[in-house]
């Protein structure tokens, strides 16, 4: 069965949902601070849910690939404009490894609906 909509964007949908469901992970403190909490609880949720919609167009691998590829390029963006976390240069090589890998695979690889 076919999304009614363009799996991509709701790929697209389910990577920010998550990114913002572990970017409140730290605001949550271990669980212990409900707004936070429920944040995390919510993101996940509906990052989980699309994800599992995407599959029914998307292979797995591909799917997962970005998913988890721009999930933590973006995470790791967000920390460091929200919570000043730092990233030194082999840090930003292996995310540029990451973009690249999933841009390989999503423009020259057959596994990868076009």
């Amino acid at each position: 069965m076919n999304l009614p909509l363009n799996p991509w964007l709701v790929l697209g949908l389910a990577i920010v949902a998550e990114v913002i469901g572990t970017s409140a992970l730290k605001a949550s403190d271990g669980f212990t601070r409900l707004g936070p909490s429920l944040i995390v609880v919510v993101g996940y949720a509906i990052s989980f849910y699309c994800l599992a919609l995407v599959l029914r167009s998307i292979p797995v691998g591909v799917a997962y690939a970005v998913w988890s590829g721009l999930g933590i390029v973006l995470i790791t963006l967000v920390a460091y404009i929200v919570y000043q976390q730092t990233i030194d240069l082999a840090g930003l090589i292996g995310m540029g490894l990451i973009v690249a890998g999933v841009l390989v695979l999503n423009l020259f690889s057959n596994s990868a609906p076009h």
